[in-house]
């Protein structure tokens, strides 16, 4: 069986992982020089660089699981601590203690510096309200996440400090305009599920590294082909009979758009996309003449910069900024300023060093944003035309916009192809 794939993103690379190792033909046409769509690499003036920082979490399962296909998991560093920063410096470690899961985290919440006792007792009630309502309510994909924490009377500074930090980190989106459900199951399947889950792993090497001609040797007849945007899918009996790519027009037996949202109308898929927007990720990238910082990585409250990464000896640094609408109008200069003149509240170093570079990376379209009632509207992997399939993270993967639903959309893409079981469970 031959199967064509429209987009090298993780979505369809993912796909290509599991029906090439199942023992069918693929090819993958991406229309970049590189793969990983979103998550990608690409040379910066001699340099190789992410596009943004992408990060994982252990209950991750099915994007491990395709890290593990390609042979490359060994590549991602994973942490036991979130190093949490203040302005001026003050930090607090999260970090699982000594008690079984959902309760591993009491202690180090108990001990978090930037909340004060009460506001720490509110947080700790808020996640036990998550525990028993997680899969037992029907109304918290209409509603907001920030509508819950109000209900379950959070204190604003603990929703700023807490909540929506790690909401924003992991669904670059702001809690007003997350579904509940989204942030539910971030929290349930990323801090409470089980005792390991929330731990972070971020990848040794460049994005791109992991994608290479060598991952692909162990997964079968897998043709992958750059440079071939697709151009027009053609239908016929109620089928896809071929799709034009570069000048070509390729056949298969099967067809899986991989591709973004926003890309399907141009090509005729009927499929109405109309109910989704995006929220854009900005990655600042900054060069220095010395050591800065002397952390792995780090949330930083309370300033438009969110998570700094440490990417070579403190020198060379990567600052990321979610939902980061702020930004996509500010000149590259003034970004560039903002960022430097931030990360020294957290950092002082940052005051005497000698900024040598800095590349800044607005994705304006990063992911769909997830807000309350979109849900109905994400497609199924299955359309109407029995022969094409979709994925990526905007269909109904089960997950909201992250490396891991683009992950499962592949695989669910897959198991639909051939009747094969590709996607592993969510932790709990």
């Amino acid at each position: 069986m031959e199967v064509i794939i429209l987009g090298g993103g993780l979505a369809g690379l993912s796909a290509a992982a599991a029906l090439g190792s199942a023992g069918h033909r693929i090819r993958v046409l991406e229309a970049r020089p590189y793969l990983g769509g979103r998550a990608a690499s690409y040379d910066s003036g001699g340099e190789t660089i992410d596009n943004c920082q992408h990060i994982l979490m252990r209950c991750c399962v099915n994007l491990l699981d395709f890290y593990s296909r390609l042979g490359v998991d060994k590549e991602i560093a994973f942490y036991r601590d979130f190093v949490i920063i203040e302005p001026g410096g003050r930090r607090s470690v999260l970090t699982r203690g000594f008690l079984p899961a959902p309760f591993h985290f009491s202690a180090s919440l108990l001990g978090l510096k930037f909340l004060t006792f009460s506001e720490k007792v509110a947080l700790i009630r808020g996640m036990l309200a998550i525990r028993r309502e997680y899969g037992c309510r029907d109304d918290l994909d209409k509603i907001s996440m920030q509508r819950w924490l109000e209900e379950k009377r959070q204190p604003k500074r603990a929703i700023e400090r807490f909540w929506s930090q790690v909401l924003i980190s992991a669904l670059s989106e702001e809690a007003d305009r997350v579904a509940a459900a989204h942030g539910f199951q971030v929290f349930w399947l990323g801090f409470m599920a089980r005792a390991d889950s929330y731990e972070m792993g971020v990848p040794a090497v460049p994005l791109g590294k992991l994608y290479g001609a060598d991952s692909w040797r162990a997964l079968g007849d897998v043709d992958i082909r750059l440079r071939m945007p697709v151009e027009k899918v053609n239908f016929e009996n109620g089928k896809v009979q071929s799709v034009m790519a570069g000048g070509e027009e390729l056949h298969a037996d099967h067809f899986v758009c991989a591709l973004p949202f926003d890309r399907l109308p141009a090509l005729g898929i009927p499929i109405d996309v109309s109910a989704f927007e995006y929220s854009p990720i900005t990655g600042i990238h900054l060069w220095f003449d010395r050591k800065v910082i002397d952390v792995q990585q780090a949330a930083m409250l309370d300033r438009t910069i969110q998570w700094v990464f440490n990417k070579s000896d403190g020198r060379y640094v990567q600052v990321v900024v979610s939902a980061s609408r702020t930004l996509i109008e500010m000149p590259r200069a003034d970004v560039i300023a903002l960022a430097v003149r931030e990360l020294a509240e957290f950092f002082p170093a940052v005051r005497e060093a000698n900024l040598q570079k800095a590349h800044v990376v607005k994705e304006v379209r990063a992911v769909f944003s997830a807000r309350p009632g979109l849900e109905p509207y994400r497609p199924p992997t299955r359309t109407a035309i029995p022969n094409l399939f979709l994925a990526g993270d905007w269909t109904r993967s089960g997950w909201p916009a992250t490396m891991e639903s683009a992950v499962r959309s592949g695989y669910l893409a897959a198991e639909a192809i051939t009747g094969q079981k590709f996607l592993l469970s969510d932790v709990g």
